[in-house]
């Protein structure tokens, strides 16, 4: 998207509208806890937004989720990452902001690359790509914690992250953002295109 067309006031206000719910979803309950598994429903917005506005938009969504699961890290709210924050908390910070905000934009550049050649393949790989790439940054973070070997119950963290993240975690992450994001989407092509008229 060209920066003039990117900074219009209907661009604006929907990167505003977006932003404000990946806030709010992510702070007040866009997280379910099942034990100590994660799952983060703040990815539909970063994908709305990178779908609708580009890659720049969907990087700035990640970001901000970034900073918002940061900051419940340090707070203690979400329970595996403390234990990776208290070994080390600059590659637990790198991997808080970097997972969305990588996966945001490269779902924007997927889409916009693939939207030329078919649409609806485009709407469902930027959904896909976003859990994707998420949880693939996520496991990289936790295996630069050479410190982290075992949890105070001493299960294995490397056994812990591959069976219950990338098995249990992604996969929800993956089935709700390729349902419900490309609804969503569908929703705001509609509405947009009666508010053209």
């Amino acid at each position: 998207m060209e920066k003039k067309k990117f900074f219009s006031a209907k661009n604006v206000a929907v990167l505003g509208v977006l932003m404000a719910l990946v806030i709010v979803v992510q702070a007040f309950g866009g997280s379910i806890s099942i034990g100590v598994v994660q799952l983060n429903f703040s990815l539909i917005p970063i994908v709305l937004g990178a779908i609708v506005l580009g890659p720049l938009a969907g990087a700035l969504l990640g970001f901000a989720c970034g900073v918002v699961i940061l900051v419940q890290v340090v707070m203690g709210l979400v329970p595996f990452y403390v234990l990776i924050w208290t070994n080390d908390p600059i590659v637990t910070t790198l991997t808080c902001l970097l997972k969305t905000t990588v996966a945001g934009l490269v779902s924007g550049f997927l889409f916009q690359w693939l939207e030329k050649k078919n649409k609806i393949v485009a709407v469902f790989v930027a959904s896909g790509i976003v859990p994707l790439v998420n949880t693939a940054i996520f496991v990289l973070g936790c295996l630069c914690m050479t410190s982290v070997y075992q949890m105070s119950d001493g299960t294995n963290v490397l056994a812990f992250i591959l069976v219950s993240i990338v098995t249990f975690n992604f996969f929800i992450e993956l089935a709700i953002n390729l349902v419900v994001a490309p609804a969503l989407n569908a929703v705001y092509r509609v509405v947009e295109k009666r508010f053209r008229r």
